[in-house]
């Protein structure tokens, strides 16, 4: 094929067989960087606990309303701040020194979650109050995660940094899995108040590792920007790299139709399979599954067929996985369904989010990660909203396998009408067509 038309934009013949062996070494070798395996391991022991504190906000509201309203809103109280300040979070992350400044952050977020505890040990377990600590623990950590996000490329070797984000969003998953169920001992044998404690104490893993872990020199920006100005200057930087530029406006296209599929997941366990709780349970457990399976998978796909086509191949899987899911029939095959659609999902987010690590500028790594978090945050709640309203009346198999069918649709003209987007998530960004050799040169130092 000709380089540059659509058929190559999408796949591509080069491969190089891997062994099993070859797999996990790939996978795991950043944690061969004595830096980011003790900040992951920090991390996943304070997402176990973050995950405990969600599932003991879940059950005591819902105890103590029987109103399924409070619970979405105690919900929306702690995931909502990631949207709206991941932009703030990003500007700090480029101001101030960014070991430091997670440190304060995840203080913060200890101090929130004690705060839960007290006032369950209290007694005091209203729930507009319980939606306000969960508020701010939501802001803290929002303002937070940019950080984290920007520091990975300075704990591991470049030629690593697939792998470490890949890695990440496992142990994200190996969190959703463990903290549910260690929620649930906790919550039987202590209560609830105990629950919140165990998640706030998570957070000192997370403080003692940065104590210890030493990066390059931060390079402080020039005194005088207010916060506003850096944050719409993160906004044209990301807005004119390539790279960066694709990965927003994809994620925002599958925030908007595809990821919905994660906030409907109960309304498919029970409207459509009628197994209630333990039905849900298991297609959550499922989609987690797949989606530490395709993390671990990633690093070496991407070694033998190159980053970029491994991600234009997952933003076609993932809606064809997610039609399947749709019309899947029975409680087991559901969950395979499910398990594919994580595994592909997790693709899609681990690399594009890659590719904004890669592509940014170092001193606006924070500012643009904080932008392409604000993109997934924003946009997921209002797909979400119009996806669960339409299966209302159209019912959820029809409206899940109906976004699969309109994502791919999607995808495939923009492979067809846009396809410079795509092409842009290689290692060099592609030059429009009539441009000129010393400005696709010059695209291709910001790789």
């Amino acid at each position: 094929m000709i380089p540059g038309r659509v058929g190559s934009v999408w796949l591509g013949t080069r491969f190089r067989p891997v062994s099993v062996r070859s797999v996990m070494s790939s996978s795991l070798r950043p944690l061969r960087s004595r830096n980011f395996a003790m900040v992951w391991s920090a991390a996943l022991v304070s997402n176990v606990g973050s995950w405990m504190q969600t599932v003991a906000l879940g059950f005591v509201v819902t105890r103590n309303t029987h109103n399924p309203l409070w619970t979405g809103v105690v919900a929306a109280a702690a995931f909502v701040p990631m949207g709206l300040l991941s932009p703030v979070g990003g500007a700090m992350a480029d101001r101030f020194d960014r070991r430091r400044w997670l440190i304060v952050t995840t203080v913060a977020e200890a101090a929130f979650a004690a705060g839960l505890a007290v006032l369950a040990a209290a007694g005091h377990e209203q729930p507009w109050l319980l939606t306000v600590v969960a508020f701010g623990g939501g802001c803290a950590s929002a303002i937070g995660f940019p950080t984290y996000q920007a520091m990975l490329p300075d704990l591991v070797d470049k030629q690593d940094l697939l792998a470490a984000v890949s890695l990440s969003s496992a142990q994200f998953n190996l969190g959703r899995v463990i903290g549910p169920a260690l929620a649930g001992v906790v919550l039987v044998a202590g209560g609830v108040a105990w629950t919140f404690a165990a998640n706030a104490v998570s957070f000192a893993a997370v403080v003692v590792a940065l104590v210890l872990v030493r990066l390059p020199r931060h390079e402080r920006p020039a005194a005088g920007e207010t916060l506003w100005a850096r944050m719409a200057d993160g906004f044209q930087i990301t807005m004119a790299e390539p790279g960066c530029r694709s990965a927003v406006i994809l994620i925002g296209i599958v925030a908007l139709v595809g990821s919905p599929f994660i906030a409907l997941v109960p309304a498919m366990a029970i409207d459509a399979l009628h197994r209630g709780a333990a039905g849900t349970s298991v297609l959550v457990t499922g989609q987690g599954v797949g989606a530490v399976v395709g993390a671990l998978a990633l690093a070496p796909l991407a070694a033998a067929l190159g980053r970029g086509r491994v991600i234009r191949r997952a933003l076609l899987a993932f809606p064809v996985a997610l039609a399947a899911y749709g019309v899947a029939g029975g409680m087991w095959t559901e969950a395979v369904a499910i398990a594919v659609v994580g595994a592909c999902y997790i693709s899609v987010l681990s690399g594009l989010n890659t590719v904004v690590q890669l592509r940014a500028p170092t001193a606006a790594r924070g500012r643009v990660l904080g932008i392409y978090m604000m993109a997934l945050g924003t946009i997921y709640p209002v797909g979400a909203i119009v996806e669960g309203a339409l299966a209302r009346s159209l019912g959820i198999r029809a409206v899940t396998a109906g976004a699969g069918v309109a994502l791919l649709a999607i995808m495939v003209t923009i492979g067809l009408v846009r396809r410079l987007w795509l092409a842009a998530l290689d290692g060099v960004p592609a030059a429009p067509a009539g441009a000129s050799a010393a400005a696709a040169r010059k695209g291709s130092a910001h790789r």
